[in-house]
């Protein structure tokens, strides 16, 4: 592993973009969305994405300057159309708007149609919290890799959801997870340090475990298992939260399922994944400027405070893993593996963009 710092792969994303002809204020929000994920210790939606955005866009399936714009807008709620562009620009508009509403309203709940990967989900929920509001994200996705409890081939996607609240004194609750066992990211991480995936994560095509990681990415299509990853671990659980997720983000908005048209079952010749964002102002239902705040650091200080098991290991709270993460990465830099480096690389040498991470 190597290490870079943040302002380093920034650069080096700002590098790639403006080779593909992408306007400055969407390659700002592009890499900050991109890096903050990798910051959180989200490798498998940071700069690792890179070559398929970049495969997206030799496809002509990702519109590089899109022209977002809000569809309906009627009182606490929107749709926006994120016209293909990178998925980070329609979600963080989205999320500004719902922040916004919620100011406005008490609440603020957006949709966004014809989109594409918008990396963490994490990313999104987290911009609410800053602003002192409860923010909800999720997505649809690009791809159908993920097999319903009691099946073999895979019907939608690792579906995640991510959810953040603000605290006074602590720092709040911020959970970001896919509704599968893993993301596909993870089988990418494992490819890249060349390592196997444990048993539960994927599975072949008779539906037996498979635990190389490249011959799950490779398999066509990917299946992956619900969270649990069997029915007797509560997999009928991950494919129900699943199905939310799919309700909310791709029925909503409209969008295709797992990158396939429903009715057609045809791909098409955009993705067309749908996004959806909810924000809530604590004190329009608290009545009183920082109370949740405060209720929410008395029961994340009665979480941590529950005994261990093993001392060495204390109880930890949702988004406190991503908290240290981005400590120690802010203070010694991003790792990225030599094999992903490598991506990077065929990425700059196939746009025309300088090569800057040696």
């Amino acid at each position: 592993m190597m290490r870079f710092s943040a302002d380093c792969l920034s650069r080096q994303l700002d590098e790639v973009f403006r080779s593909w002809g992408m306007t400055e204020p969407f390659r700002i929000v592009c890499s900050e969305r991109i890096i903050e994920a990798d910051l959180m210790g989200i490798d498998s939606h940071g700069i690792g994405m890179l070559p398929l955005y970049e495969q997206y866009r030799q496809h002509g399936c990702l519109v590089v300057n899109p022209e977002v714009t809000v569809v309906s807008d009627r009182h606490a709620v929107a749709l926006i159309d994120a016209a293909h562009g990178m998925g980070h620009i329609a979600a963080t508009r989205a999320m500004e708007l719902a922040i916004d509403k919620a100011a406005n309203f008490g609440v603020g709940a957006v949709s966004v149609q014809r989109s594409n990967h918008y990396g963490a989900a994490g990313a999104y929920s987290n911009m609410a919290c800053r602003r002192g509001l409860l923010g909800l994200s999720m997505t649809g996705t690009t791809q159908r890799s993920v097999v319903p409890t009691f099946g073999r081939e895979p019907r939608y996607s690792t579906n995640p959801l991510a959810f953040a609240a603000p605290g006074a004194k602590t720092d709040g609750f911020s959970l970001d997870m896919a509704t599968s066992t893993v993301a596909i990211g993870k089988l990418m991480i494992a490819r890249w340090a060349g390592e196997p995936i444990p048993v539960g994560w994927a599975l072949d095509e008779q539906g037996h475990p498979e635990t190389d990681p490249a011959k799950a990415l490779a398999a066509n299509p990917k299946r992956l298992t619900p969270l649990g990853g069997t029915r007797q671990l509560g997999s009928h659980k991950g494919y129900g939260l699943a199905m939310m997720v799919e309700i909310l983000c791709s029925l909503l908005s409209d969008s295709f399922i797992g990158g396939y048209d429903l009715d057609t079952g045809e791909r098409g010749e955009f993705i067309n994944v749908g996004h959806f964002f909810l924000v809530i102002d604590p004190v329009a239902f608290r009545g009183e400027s920082g109370a949740f705040e405060s209720s929410l650091d008395r029961l994340v200080t009665f979480l941590r405070a529950t005994p261990p098991v093993d001392p060495d290991q204390p109880v930890l709270v949702p988004g406190d893993p991503e908290k240290a993460a981005w400590k120690e990465r802010t203070e010694l830099g991003i790792p990225l593996a030599e094999s992903l480096l490598g991506e990077i690389r065929e990425v700059c040498r196939s746009c025309g963009a300088p090569f800057i991470l040696d």
